[in-house]
């Protein structure tokens, strides 16, 4: 985008702009959260029992709700979906809950209003990642289930508002569906769960993976399409010039060098993986004390239950918490990770809590009438204490960058200084390289965006930790050198340990330092920087070149 001669948004500072969007989607979270918990307070008045001698109250009201929604919003941006990380999930997490307020809204009102506009979040999450394709239509026949058999509604009227849903869900999710199946040549809404099934459960090999490896195709079927190039078996050196786009094309799209890994059930291994998953539920579990810690709180304290009589009359925690549930089952399966059961969390636990009650009427209902005002105060300092914690937590960093004079708070010294020497070595945008060790290649890859370069050939090496060991002990370590030069790489980047690069090691011979950073280059068509030659920033934080 360029403004009056000025570009504002390039690759030197698209981070920041990345992190703007970050905290934007953040604020579109709690607005999210704001109309869900509305949402769920409506339907539960809409399915309140009658108030007779045994009838019970809300524990918590739509504040308090409101209030422990925030909370754990806040709490799980701090824990699993942090501003700081570039993810789709808090964008995903912020269309789905947005479509489960909607279909809240729509199970609470006889408006057909609601349903549609349900079909649209969840076209919109589902374009962000094709997991929520399957929970789109869950949701959907969620909807028509729960107003057809706990409501009792009109069938014609619950037809048309499913059909609503489905129709705007297909116009926005459709286009893309349609292209991906005819680029995939068969019906496609999405590899992703078929990819994680084959790696997680299958046991299939998930990095370079090629047809004579039979032994680590694990009990899925592999009939590669177009596999990596292998051109060394020792070390194991890839090109990815078969599909060259992205500046890391290995994970650009995964699935085409992994096109036709078709995973096949085993039951064995499925309950083997379910195991560890169970272990990973758990774990997420404990990562969240606060809400154990409160509900026994509210049990012990304030008598908090839920009355489960008549609960297809006053069950309107069902829809979410099935969702929730049916989320976290399908994650389950195949692979738990915290940023991913976030979601499934909040919609477990935020009905459930919405659903403990408290005597009303009837003896001692007078001497109660304390404990909702104590339940929200519980509440309340649970919330505050998330937005404290916050606080400090963004306090200290500031502190911290402040310490280091970094010159944006956004500002990586290791990314932009590699991508800074690399630029002064020669390198320019567009050119291809290689890349060597785990560290470079896919755990911290941002640099090679920041220099404009593309990564067409990988040494493939997992351990991080030994990389120059391993590296040093290789016979053929210049035959490694001319296979890239070969490739037209004009450099190869790998990490090494800044103190074990010194002149007694053999394998650091001819390696450059990028700047200060643990990041070296290896010339192979470009002459070598002389020692004296500074690397001088090319580029400003506006992301106007410099003369």
């Amino acid at each position: 985008m360029r403004t009056s001669g000025r570009e504002w948004s390039t690759r030197w500072n698209e981070i920041h702009a990345g992190y703007v969007l970050n905290y934007v989607i953040f604020l579109g979270s709690v607005v999210a959260m704001l109309a869900f918990v509305s949402a769920l307070e409506a339907l539960r008045k809409r399915m309140s029992p009658s108030k007779d001698q045994d009838a019970t109250s809300p524990l918590l009201g739509v504040n308090a709700l409101r209030l422990l929604g925030l909370g754990l919003l806040v709490i799980a941006q701090q824990r699993e979906l942090s501003i700081a990380t570039i993810r789709p999930d808090a964008l995903l997490q912020l269309l789905m809950l947005t479509a489960f307020a909607m279909l809240l809204r729509a199970l609470a009102t006889e408006s057909l209003v609601y349903a549609p506009l349900m079909g649209l979040f969840l076209g919109l999450a589902y374009l962000t990642k094709s997991f929520a394709f399957l929970i789109a239509l869950l949701a959907i026949g969620a909807m028509v289930v729960f107003q057809a058999w706990l409501q009792g509604r009109r069938l014609e009227k619950v037809i048309v508002g499913g059909l609503l849903a489905t129709v705007v869900f297909a116009a926005i999710a459709g286009p893309y569906v349609a292209a991906l199946s005819k680029q995939k040549g068969r019906f496609d809404f999405g590899d992703s769960g078929a990819l994680n099934y084959a790696w997680y459960v299958s046991g299939t090999e998930k990095f370079h993976i090629e047809p004579w490896m039979t032994d680590k195709f694990g009990s899925a079927k592999v009939k590669l399409a177009h596999p990596e190039k292998q051109l060394l078996a020792q070390p194991g050196i890839y090109s990815y010039k078969a599909q060259p786009y992205g500046t890391y094309p290995a994970w650009f799209d995964p699935t085409y060098f992994h096109e036709r890994i078709v995973p096949v059930f085993n039951a064995k291994l499925l309950v083997r993986r379910d195991a560890r998953n169970v272990v990973l539920s758990v774990r997420y579990l404990l990562n969240h004390p606060e809400v154990a810690i409160l509900l026994a709180l509210l049990v012990m304290v304030c008598g908090a239950r839920i009355r489960m009589r008549g609960w297809r009359q006053e069950g309107f925690w069902l829809p979410a918490v099935a969702l929730g549930l049916a989320m976290w089952t399908i994650y389950g399966l195949v692979n738990i990770e915290e940023r991913y059961v976030t979601l499934a969390y909040l919609l477990i636990v935020l009905p459930v809590f919405a659903a403990l009650r408290t005597a009303a009427n009837g003896d001692g209902g007078n001497a109660r009438a304390w404990r909702p005002a104590v339940a929200t105060a519980m509440v309340a300092l649970l919330a505050f204490l998330a937005l404290g914690e916050t606080l400090r937590v963004a306090l200290e960093e500031r502190r911290s960058e402040s310490s280091e004079g970094l010159p944006s708070p956004w500002y990586s010294p290791s990314i932009y200084g590699a991508a800074t020497a690399l630029n002064a070595m020669g390198v320019r945008q567009g050119d291809a390289i290689a890349c060597m060790g785990t560290i470079a290649c896919l755990n911290d890859p941002y640099w090679m965006r920041v220099a404009g370069v593309q990564v067409d050939t990988e040494v493939y090496n997992p351990d991080s930790k030994h990389l120059l060991e391993e590296f040093e002990g290789l016979p053929n370590r210049q035959q490694v050198y001319d296979v890239l030069k070969a490739e037209g790489a004009k450099v190869v980047i790998a990490s090494f340990d800044p103190g074990a690069m010194t002149s007694s090691s053999a394998a650091a011979a001819g390696w450059v330092r990028l700047g200060e950073t643990n990041f070296y280059a290896y010339p192979l068509t470009i002459a070598a920087p002389t020692p004296s030659a500074p690397a001088a920033l090319g580029w400003d934080l506006s992301g106007q070149e410099k003369p």
